[in-house]
């Protein structure tokens, strides 16, 4: 063959090479470039005691931080002081298209129920009461049936014989913790032959009453006064004065929504959980997976909604509330080690019966 058709050989070649990775290599160079993913938006509206309450409120947000190491979504949240106040933050987070909008706490109802109407296309959950609306998920728990083991509790750890309620807003959601918790104290009288009294107090009529802990001080003091050696609190932030109040005179106190044993380490016998960090969770998932489902769910003692926190051993939570502080934690740990070994027992029974209906627990 002659050079000179070696070389157009050669050249034809290499146009060929050239045009065949040109033809994979120049749509893509054309091609827009792939959007980033657009993050799985929350916007959470909370109840008037605000996040720091160490309750209800911080339960909430537990699960949305949950949310964020496990599913990847982002929150904003509003803090009303006041109850008008909710409607406003809810419209705003409707305006701004969240793919979810959760409120907090019972008092939500009527911001919700207007704005949900509104806007028909937006999902909403709500926890603590039920809204029946096709666009709204509602989360409600049998408070009651976990407030009947905190009732159980008491009951056979006073030694007065006389233990107390202090209840936030007097509404009846917070009755029902009331009454479970009347109707665990008397079960035990019935069953151990006791005599143990309670006495019952509320701080308000408004939500105010749930971020006022010198009334809850003031309260379980009164309670204290005249005999109460245990106080059950179902007051939200108002029960860091419940907590002041029995350290103060070396009584014994049990907390309520999340684990409040760390909060007075020494002072707390146990804390009856409102899982509101599992079902906040959950409403979440549910609603990314596309899953959401309008309509009321309810947890209690059989779901593992409500319970009592561990009797025997120091939770990794409790560990981590207080920065891992050996001499904070053996306080909660002696606690846990002063309840007799036939108590936990007696509880796990009662837990038992209640989750397979053998004991239909009393909410009004």
């Amino acid at each position: 063959m002659q050079k000179g058709n070696t070389k157009l050989l050669v050249a034809a070649v290499v146009a060929l090479v050239l045009i065949v990775a040109l033809a994979f290599i120049l749509p893509g160079m054309l091609r827009e470039p792939e959007p980033e993913p657009v993050a799985f938006r929350v916007g959470v509206v909370l109840s008037t005691g605000g996040r720091g309450d160490n309750s209800f409120n911080d339960a909430a947000i537990a699960g949305l931080e949950r949310a964020v190491a496990e599913l990847g979504i982002e929150f904003q949240y509003q803090e009303p002081t006041e109850v008008p106040q909710m409607e406003e933050f809810h419209r705003l987070f409707a305006q701004e298209k969240m793919d979810l909008i959760i409120g907090v706490g019972f008092l939500q109802n009527a911001a919700i129920t207007t704005v949900a109407k509104e806007f028909p296309e937006q999902k909403w959950a709500v926890v603590d009461t039920v809204i029946d609306l096709p666009n709204v998920k509602s989360l409600v728990f049998r408070e009651h049936e976990g407030s009947f083991l905190a009732g159980a509790l008491a009951n056979m750890l006073t030694t007065t014989n006389n233990v107390g309620f202090v209840g936030g807003m007097q509404i009846p959601l917070i009755g029902r913790f009331e009454k479970g918790f009347m109707h665990g104290v008397e079960h035990v009288n019935t069953l151990r032959n006791r005599t143990v009294t309670v006495q019952s107090a509320y701080i308000g009529t408004t939500g105010a009453a749930f971020r006022d802990p010198v009334r809850g001080k003031e309260l379980a003091l009164a309670q204290i006064a005249q005999g109460a050696d245990i106080i059950y609190h179902a007051s939200g932030g108002s029960g860091q004065g419940v907590f002041e109040a029995a350290a103060e005179r070396g009584v014994r106190a049990i907390g309520v929504d999340s684990n409040q044993n760390w909060v007075k380490p020494g002072t707390i016998i146990a804390s009856m959980l409102k899982r509101v960090d599992v079902v906040v969770f959950d409403a979440i998932k549910a609603t990314k997976e596309g899953t959401f489902t309008a309509g009321a769910n309810a947890f209690g003692v059989k779901e593992g909604g409500v319970g009592l926190t561990d009797l025997a051993v120091v939770t990794d939570v409790e560990k981590a509330a207080l920065n891992n502080d050996a001499a904070q934690i053996a306080l909660i740990q002696a606690m846990k080690d002063a309840i007799p070994a036939d108590v936990r027992q007696l509880i796990a029974d009662l837990s038992a019966q209640i989750a397979d209906g053998r004991i239909v627990v009393r909410s009004e």
